[in-house]
Parts: C-alpha cells; sequence; structure tokens
C-alpha cells in the first residue's frame, strides 16, 4: 500500500509543476485534463500526508520514554501514543478504502425498472411506492428523472415502470437496490383487516455508451404503435411509441415517453444498450469464482433484499440487518441510511477480499 501511496504522491507533485509550467498553461485542454486528474488524487495525498505526520509525531513521543520521566509524565506520554496510534489505524484505514478499485459505472446516469410481482393490484401500488420514493431521492439529490414507459394497472399502479435518473454519481447510490423489495400492509379493498404480502422487483442499469456495447442494425427489429400515455390528442393521431426488439437475445424495449418517433428511438436504444451492458457484466461476474462474491450488489432478482412494514411502521434491509421505523420518511425518499450502510459494508466486503489476494 505504501509503495502505492509513494506514487500517487509523485504523480501529484508532477501535476502540479505541469500546472505551473508557462507551456502547459498556453493549452486549455491539457491544463484541464491534468486539473481534473490532479483534483482526483488530492483527497488521497492529504490523507498520506496526515498519516506520514501522525507516524513522525508517534515516533517522537515514544522516544520520550527512553528518557527518565516523571510517573506523572510518563503517564501523559503513554495516554498521547495510545491517541495517536489510534489516529494512525484510522487514516490507515480510509486509505486502505480510497485505494479500493472504483467501479467504473458509479459516475453514470442510470436507468432503473420497477415491476409488480406477487400481489396482484397491491403489487402495482407498491411498484407505484417505490417509484415515488425513488422519484423524491433523485429531486433531493438535485438529479433529473425522466419516465420512459409505464404500463399503468387501472387503479393508480403499475404493471411495469421505466424511468432514467439523470445527475452525477446516480448509479453509485441507486446500484444497491436491484433485487425484490417486499411489502406487508392491509388493502384498502380488504374489508376483514387482514395483512397481504406484495413483492416488486428492481432493475437497476447503469446507462451505457455506444462503444461499449456493439449493436447491429439487423439484429433490431422495430415496431410503432399508437402511444397510450399522456400527450392529448397528437399522440393518439401518430404511431410515435417505439418498440425494440434484439433478435439474439429476445430481449423487448419500449418508449413512448416522447411525442416524436426519433426522441422514442434514442430512449429505446439507450435502455437496450444498458440491459446488454448489464447481460454481458452479469455473465463475466458469474463466470469468477463464486467464492468471491459480494453479498451485498450482486443483482441477482431473486434476492429478497428489503422489506416494508407497515403496521410495525418498519423498514428492513435484509441483506444487512438494518431496521428503521420511518416507514413514511423512508418512502418519502429518505434512502440516505440504507445506501450509506449498504455501501459501507460493500466496501468492508470489498477490503477483505483484496486482503485474501496479498501472499
Amino acid at each position: 500500500m505504501l509503495d502505492r501511496l509513494a506514487l500517487i504522491t509523485a504523480r501529484y507533485d508532477e501535476l502540479t509543476a505541469l500546472l505551473a509550467d508557462p507551456a502547459v498553461a498556453a493549452d486549455h485542454m491539457r491544463v484541464a485534463q491534468y486539473a481534473q486528474e490532479r483534483a482526483e488524487l488530492e483527497p488521497v495525498v492529504e490523507i498520506f500526508g496526515r498519516y506520514n505526520a501522525a507516524g513522525e509525531e508517534l515516533e517522537e513521543t515514544r522516544a520520550l520514554l527512553d528518557e527518565s520521566l516523571e510517573p506523572d509524565m510518563e503517564d501523559m506520554v503513554r495516554e498521547e501514543i495510545a491517541t495517536l496510534e489510534i489516529e494512525r489505524t484510522r487514516l490507515e484505514k480510509e486509505l486502505q478504502t480510497m485505494l479500493l478499485p472504483r467501479d467504473p459505472r458509479d459516475e453514470r446516469n442510470v436507468i432503473m425498472e420497477i415491476r409488480a410481482g406477487a400481489g396482484g393490484d397491491e403489487a402495482g401500488l407498491f411498484a407505484a411506492d417505490l417509484f415515488r420514493m425513488y422519484s423524491r431521492y433523485a429531486e433531493g439529490q438535485g438529479w433529473r428523472t425522466e419516465m420512459l414507459s409505464a404500463n399503468e394497472t387501472g387503479v393508480g399502479g403499475f404493471k411495469e415502470v421505466v424511468f432514467e435518473v439523470r445527475g452525477k454519481g446516480a448509479f453509485s447510490r441507486f446500484k444497491f437496490e436491484s433485487g425484490v423489495h417486499r411489502v406487508q400492509r392491509v388493502p384498502v379493498t380488504e374489508s376483514s383487516g387482514r395483512i397481504h404480502t406484495s413483492t416488486a422487483t428492481v432493475a437497476v442499469l447503469s446507462e451505457a455508451d455506444e462503444v461499449e456495447v456493439d449493436i447491429h442494425p439487423a439484429d433490431i427489429e422495430m415496431e410503432t404503435y399508437t402511444s397510450s400515455g399522456p400527450g392529448g390528442q397528437h399522440m393518439q393521431k401518430n404511431a410515435t411509441a417505439i418498440r425494440l426488439i434484439h433478435k439474439p437475445t429476445g430481449l423487448v424495449v419500449t418508449c413512448e415517453s416522447e411525442r416524436s418517433q426519433t426522441q422514442n428511438r434514442r430512449r429505446a436504444m439507450s435502455v437496450l444498450r444498458a440491459r446488454l451492458y448489464e447481460l454481458e457484466r452479469r455473465k463475466q461476474f458469474e463466470a469468477r469464482d463464486a467464492s468471491r462474491r459480494s453479498q451485498v450488489g450482486t443483482g441477482e432478482r431473486s434476492e429478497k433484499i428489503r422489506t416494508y412494514n407497515f403496521p410495525q411502521n418498519r423498514v428492513t434491509d435484509h441483506r444487512i440487518g438494518l431496521t428503521s421505523h420511518q416507514l413514511s420518511s423512508v418512502l418519502d425518499g429518505d434512502l440516505d441510511a440504507f445506501i450509506e450502510a449498504l455501501s459501507a459494508h460493500a466496501q468492508a466486503e470489498q477490503l477483505h477480499l483484496e486482503s485474501d489476494t496479498v501472499p
């Protein structure tokens, strides 16, 4: 780890010198490139500097024990040593976390798909609740949410809803939401007060670039149809909605959120690329040694990841055993406690896997 940190520090110093070079300053493209790289390295260099300073202070303080000290002074020195050791260990762990390989998808926009599962109309209503929850969370982050397609149940729910969240870092925050969500509550139509259990499945896909997913035009069958969504008479008169069928995989994507056929096709292609990218990523993931899989964020749709229990005002994430008794706040978009805990757990798992590979 120390060798890597030394290389990072050397590169940081090199970039600092380059940015001060008049020849570089005249090239705005290079300035922007170097400044961005330097900014990414700066937090690591800053923590590494504090780690080294703590180490030097620790050695100097330990050296005091070689001198003849009064009992009270010796006690103070030993307390200071204990404090510095704790701080240095904390900084070391922070550096280990900062050096973990980053998920290259973290900064991307996301495409989210919510599908009603078991439970009939109640499952559709729960799917609508989840859509609202994620939309509220995205709004709180200053991100933009755009509906791509929706299949409504007729009672205010969704059989399926696909939407995009656009914002830097969206995938890093939403990626742990993939899986089966379960709700336990008394439906409004239940006269006997019996609690029903319903489910909805959430899939979180990172937006994929065209260069990452090569789609041959001959592999796509496109159909147009009249949109059933909002848009008034214009959308009812014209077949603006798009259905894409990817023949090699059988994947089907629909989009009817826009007024023009061209815009809907572009959005449908974006969803298709995301699904194909995830499909390939999953194949590669499953080809690895199963013993090295992290238990959080595998994205397996069969996983029951969270339960929303209305009678007990409780939300429980089964992957990490975290429970909140603020159900209404969670459904209103207050997801940070779960997201932060899941992210920390995933980092701990990654650190464990990294340590296992060290000879």
